[in-house]
């Protein structure tokens, strides 16, 4: 078998076994469904990830990884396409890997799966707040205590996904669905900045979501 043809296995099964833990839960999928959805015996699975735990390695592995090449690029643009930028993509990559941090009850006794890096994603908030108010988007009439602004903010936007399923009974989330919470952000940030950064915030979030509207999430 040739590297293309294992690495083509092993997303298959990375697919497979994401879709299948987000829709059932990971106590509740076994290593022959996801073999089963991926089109494999359960023997080729075994030989790429002989447990689930490698599985929910992997998959939160490469999660990180693409969290940290995106906080790298928050230096690079204008502010507010910036705040913009992390709050779509941290609410997606909450929706795509949204078993993580629904089940992570299940995964209390597997210290190989190591819980996200929440820290960071609030710090890197944080620090784009802080560029905003250095770049006078902020209110000067009104107080301003940042790390409370963005605590609530990251709350808000982190349980979302929760407030769907408890409280609106919604499992399958739509797009409409994550822009309503991007919405529900929105309502807390705006009342601080003035109104020149009010309106470059939310046309940067028109621009930005109709791009990530088109988007599939058939796969998550």
């Amino acid at each position: 078998m040739s590297t293309t043809d294992r690495t083509t296995t092993r997303e298959r099964i990375l697919q497979a076994s994401r879709t299948l833990f987000n829709k059932k839960g990971y106590a509740a999928t076994t290593l022959a469904e996801i073999a089963k959805a991926a089109g494999l015996a359960p023997g080729n699975l075994t030989y790429h990830f002989p447990t689930k735990v490698q599985l929910v390695t992997e998959l939160q592995n490469r999660m990180g990884d693409e969290v940290r090449v995106q906080r790298a690029r928050y230096q690079q643009g204008p502010v507010v396409q910036d705040y913009v930028e992390l709050l779509l993509f941290a609410m997606r990559h909450a929706y795509e890997n949204r078993f993580l941090l629904r089940d992570r009850a299940q995964f209390a006794n597997e210290p190989a799966i190591a819980a996200p890096d929440m820290a960071g994603d609030l710090e890197a908030l944080h620090g784009l707040l802080v560029r905003a108010q250095a770049e006078g988007l902020f209110r000067r009439d009104i107080h301003v205590d940042l790390r409370v602004v963005a605590r609530a903010l990251w709350i808000t936007s982190r349980y979302w996904l929760d407030h769907l399923r408890e409280f609106e009974g919604i499992d399958e989330v739509t797009w409409d669905d994550l822009e309503r919470g991007v919405q529900h952000h929105f309502a807390m940030l705006l009342p601080y900045l003035n109104k020149s950064a009010q309106k470059e915030l939310e046309t940067a979030l028109l621009q930005t979501s109709a791009f990530h509207q088109r988007q599939s999430y058939a796969n998550a």
